[in-house]
């Protein structure tokens, strides 16, 4: 069995996009959320091995879910994706505990590459 995966991200398009990255290669995407109070909801049933969260979203912002989620488990694994020019939200996000990002429009080679890094 693949590594489960959860996409988050309001975009419903790069969400596909992710999801068609992914599961291409190998992983098995463990559900997806629009914002991230769904994330953190998601995180709690789901238990994925990652979680690629957007950082700029409605009701809650992807560094709150980060921090959210590491509240739940401090092993928790996440990546974030981010639009160019975001490098103080995304150094923000990484001391929040996310452990790597990509940046938007994805190259699917550096995507997969990331989350092997990450979870394998």
């Amino acid at each position: 069995m693949g590594k489960r995966i959860l996409v988050v991200d309001d975009a419903a398009f790069m969400r596909m996009m992710l999801k068609d990255i992914l599961t291409k290669n190998g992983y098995e995407i463990a559900g997806e959320a629009e914002n991230g109070l769904r994330a953190v909801e998601k995180y709690k049933e789901l238990q994925p091995d990652l979680v690629i969260m957007d950082i700029t979203m409605p009701e809650m912002d992807g560094i709150q879910a980060v921090r959210e989620i590491k509240k739940i488990n401090p092993d928790a694994k996440i990546m974030m994706c981010s639009a160019m020019g975001q490098q103080a939200m995304v150094i923000e996000s990484i001391q929040a505990g996310a452990r790597d990002f990509v940046v938007k429009p994805f190259q699917a080679d550096r995507v997969i590459e990331a989350v092997k890094k990450i979870i394998g």
